[in-house]
């Protein structure tokens, strides 16, 4: 009995991979908690705030991406978070209101539209699904919208079990 040559269809094919990982931003990303400042974490004593902000080692988030939010149910003026950002912006690369997950969604709305997608021009692509690292939903969203103009095709997940999302309409 002759053994047949196991093919590998998916490598042998004209499919695009999009990895996001690929252009997942390297550095640290620190999550501050304004409420280490406020009293009992709830309370904002303008002079205590200020105090303690001066205080604060910033050189420490020298390059970090950092993420500036409140864990508790604290209601806190506008100028809370936006006089903590004044005291990380020599240091951070990038400071956002909310989560590392709102920053992260920053990250790549700033990344996303710079990429030169003509590269995908009338291609099947497959955004692919499963990373290592914490890629937001949003940053998905963002990729199929920028590949939508050039791709042939959009698909979502692994070459094995791919969802289609989008056909280009024929020329």
């Amino acid at each position: 009995m002759e053994e047949e040559e196991i093919i590998n269809r998916v490598a042998s094919s004209a499919l695009e991979v999009f990895d996001l990982e690929d252009y997942y931003p390297a550095g640290m990303r620190t999550q501050i908690d304004i409420s280490q400042w406020l009293d009992e974490g709830f309370l904002l004593r303008e002079k205590h705030f200020r105090e303690q902000l001066k205080n604060h080692d910033w050189q420490q988030y020298e390059g970090h991406y950092v993420a500036v939010y409140c864990s508790t149910d604290a209601i806190l003026p506008a100028w809370a978070s936006i006089l903590v950002t004044v005291q990380l912006a020599p240091y951070a690369r990038k400071v956002v209101s909310g989560t590392i997950s709102n920053l992260d969604t920053a990250l790549y709305q700033e990344l996303l539209p710079t990429l030169d997608y003509s590269v995908y021009q009338d291609k099947p692509v497959i955004i692919k699904g499963c990373s290592k690292k914490p890629v937001p939903m949003s940053a998905y969203v963002l990729a199929a919208q920028n590949l939508q103009p050039y791709a042939k095709s959009i698909m979502y997940g692994e070459a094995c079990s791919a969802v289609p999302l989008y056909k280009a309409a024929k020329k």
